[in-house]
């Protein structure tokens, strides 16, 4: 953003106050915030509203919000936070997971004292607030989430005799035996979907890769990891899912919409992509947590979703508080959740979603929320993915401890640059 030639400089009790600048014909010169935020995250409609809304409220600043593509956003953000002039982003919409690749050259503003004083991060969903952090500094400010959920058709459901969905990992596999039967699939879970595996990782206390010393690794092999994996391959064998693809190869969608599958896991929004396929499903299909260990809290699962940052080259970080301050707020927070079907960054606004059945089991999940791992380099690991061909080879019949290990080995690999 270019600061426009000023003439006076308000004095600091007067930017306290959030007053413009005072410009040479004695007129309030105000200052324009400019913020870069991702396609689709928000309808055209919501941000007319916030802007009119925000600057209505601060009469000395002008958004101008610039909408961004995921492809290639990753160099352009990086361009961004090494410029040396003004003309950048005060403030950018991030992948949760990518708030450390930002942090780590030291170019984002540390708004840990803005998050503990004024931002509520105690009541912020773990799987965004978590991965925001570098250093142990709160960089990215959580926006919104969104979660796989378990999508089941209520008509094969009744067939089986079960009238509730299941609330615990054990009741799960259960219902999912029974539904596999009769030429239906209790669930079509695809071999390679890293991503489920990892809550089931999470809820027995493992992780992915783990630091210690400041250096990361590998945590398949352990004993945690381990019983998460079998409870994937238990499920799995329970419908024809390939043990050698993700669920987008062929996308899940279709194979709900065309064959008699029980359930799959998801994000609730896939369900309008089957009915659009399928259109009889219409009215059929329901939502529900992805079940955990005990019927008391449901499954961790994989938080994706947006943080927001502010470069620590912004000249304006008055005004780039204030947007991050608003968009993030209860009010407006609840106003995204509520018009593009997201989970709000905070737990207790949860009953915000609660009359969408989707939304309100995606929020519940939300709780339980995690993140792949806090370093900068995981996006290495996402390229290589040694995770999907340990799940395969699992699958496949091959010694599980084993095949741990090897996996754990290459995340090492990837993760710490000594070891490459």
């Amino acid at each position: 953003m270019r600061r426009r030639l000023l003439a006076l400089v308000c004095v600091s009790a007067s930017l306290l106050s959030g007053c413009g600048l005072v410009s040479q014909d004695g007129g309030t010169e105000r200052r324009t915030v400019t913020v870069w935020l991702m396609k689709d995250s928000a309808s055209q409609e919501f941000l007319r509203r916030f802007t009119e809304d925000f600057e209505r409220a601060h009469p000395g600043l002008d958004l101008d919000i610039r909408i961004q593509q995921w492809t290639g956003i990753g160099e352009k953000v990086q361009t961004a936070l090494e410029a040396d002039g003004g003309d950048g982003p005060d403030v950018i919409e991030v992948g949760n997971t990518q708030v450390p690749q930002y942090a780590e050259g030291g170019r984002l503003l540390d708004l840990t004292l803005e998050s503990m004083r004024d931002w509520g991060i105690r009541d912020w969903l773990p799987g965004l607030a978590e991965p925001g952090q570098w250093m142990s500094q709160q960089f990215g400010i959580p926006w919104y989430a969104a979660n796989r959920v378990v999508i089941y058709r209520k008509d094969l459901f009744r067939q089986a005799g079960i009238t509730e969905p299941p609330r615990t990992r054990d009741g799960w596999l259960d219902a999912t035996e029974r539904l596999d039967s009769g030429g239906n699939q209790g669930i079509y879970l695809a071999g390679q979907d890293w991503y489920t595996l990892s809550g089931f990782i999470w809820d027995e206390g493992g992780d992915l890769a783990k630091q210690s010393g400041g250096v990361w690794s590998g945590a398949l092999h352990s004993e945690a990891a381990l019983r998460g994996m079998d409870f994937y391959r238990r499920l799995q064998a329970l419908g024809d899912g390939p043990v050698d693809a993700d669920e987008e190869h062929p996308p899940q969608a279709g194979v709900f919409a065309q064959e008699d599958v029980a359930q799959i896991v998801a994000v609730p929004g896939l369900a309008q992509a089957i009915v659009r396929q399928n259109p009889e499903l219409k009215g059929e299909l329901g939502f529900f947590p992805v079940p955990g260990k005990s019927a008391d809290k449901p499954g961790a699962v994989f938080t994706g979703g947006s943080d927001l940052v502010v470069p620590k080259n912004t000249d304006d970080r008055e005004g780039a508080l204030a947007v991050v301050e608003a968009l993030t707020g209860a009010e407006w927070n609840t106003e995204l959740a509520r018009t593009m079907n997201y989970v709000p960054n905070k737990k207790s606004l949860a009953k915000a979603v609660a009359d969408e059945e989707g939304v309100a089991a995606m929020a519940a999940g939300a709780a339980q929320g995690r993140a792949t791992p806090g370093t900068p380099r995981w996006g290495a690991v996402e390229a290589d993915n040694p995770i999907k061909e340990y799940m395969t080879r699992v699958l496949s019949g091959a010694d599980a401890r084993s095949e741990a290990r090897r996996a754990s080995d290459r995340i090492t690999e990837l993760l710490d640059l000594d070891a490459r």
